[in-house]
């Protein structure tokens, strides 16, 4: 289990819980299977809000805090998102209780270790209006903005851990609004807004006593950036803050495995996470393109699991980078 990356293991187990939305950690009902529920729904949690930071990363236009100019004017990028992430090793669980839920805290946490990840993400933004002329800038510009994701299909029947979105690529869209167009002497300054889903996928991990399974799990994202940026020549630099929020629902079930008991238990979850978001972009101006380097960090909202991971709470502020490259024309 521990060679799960972020876009394996996120693209699993995909919720959140946030300061004000319902809570789940006992949505499990007593039974044989309450507690192989109850790990399904903790790991399910302790992934959700990873995978949202790898989707939403820093700024929506990597390198960039200002607006095109309108028609005629658009941008491409690539970039990579990465951090350490947390990852549940389902293999080294416990064996689930049959006589109602064990809540594992301290030594006795649920198995997890550390491990860098991320996700890859495509992007474009394309000049829509040019903006309001004013004294040595423009304001009002808008552009269309533009995303995708590739998400493989991963193991097979065979594998400890088996992942099957019901297609490889999703879209993503939103706008950028300029507060100021970057001039020789005035930085950009914009305002954007870009939705971000996955595709709907289904999980399944499983160790000799403990079967997790997520069915259906869709996730939307959308996240909000304020960012300020100037090129200076050779090298640029951009900083901004916002907010990202993440939405999900799915089917999750833990299923306690023996010659004895077998018991299956299913809830469907929907919730939702709010963190906010900040960074700083700098980039290396080069003829043709540009190539950019970002460090930022996510922090808040709450996610209280009924177990504890031995790699800590799921809400953990986040610090990650990301680096790519963009062309501008």
């Amino acid at each position: 289990m521990r060679k799960w990356s972020l876009l394996g293991a996120g693209l699993a187990l995909v919720t959140a819980a946030n300061a004000g939305a319902q809570t789940t950690a006992n949505s499990c009902a007593s039974g044989t299977s309450q507690d192989a529920c109850q790990m399904a729904v903790d790991v399910f949690q302790l992934l959700s809000p990873q995978l949202g930071l790898a989707l939403a990363g820093g700024n929506a236009v990597l390198g960039s805090g200002s607006t095109l100019g309108g028609p005629g004017h658009f941008s491409i990028g690539l970039r990579g998102n990465i951090f350490q992430g947390d990852l549940p090793d389902i293999g080294s669980f416990p064996v689930p209780s049959t006589s109602g839920r064990v809540q594992r805290t301290g030594t006795s946490a649920l198995p997890s270790s550390t491990q860098i990840v991320g996700l890859p993400t495509a992007d474009a933004a394309i000049g829509i209006f040019g903006g309001v002329p004013l004294p040595l800038t423009n304001v009002g510009g808008i552009d269309l903005l533009l995303s995708a994701t590739y998400v493989p299909a991963i193991g097979d029947s065979t594998s400890d851990v088996r992942i099957d979105p019901d297609r490889s690529l999703q879209l993503g869209y939103g706008v950028r609004i300029g507060l100021l167009k970057e001039s020789i002497v005035v930085p950009g300054v914009s305002f954007t807004y870009l939705k971000r889903d996955l595709p709907t996928t289904t999980i399944t991990g499983a160790s000799p006593d403990l079967s997790v399974l997520v069915e259906d799990a869709k996730v939307k994202t959308s996240a909000w950036r304020v960012v300020a940026g100037k090129s200076l020549l050779t090298f640029g630099i951009a900083a901004g803050i916002g907010q990202d929020k993440y939405d999900d629902e799915a089917k999750v079930s833990g299923t306690v495995k023996g010659a004895v008991v077998s018991a299956t238990q299913l809830i469907n979850m929907s919730q939702s996470l709010t963190r906010t978001n900040y960074f700083v972009d700098l980039s290396l101006n080069l003829p043709v393109f540009k190539l950019v380097g970002e460090v930022g960090q996510v922090t808040g909202g709450t996610v209280d699991t009924y177990n504890e991971f031995e790699t800590g709470r799921a809400d953990k502020s986040r610090t990650y980078g990301s680096a790519g490259f963009r062309l501008a024309f």
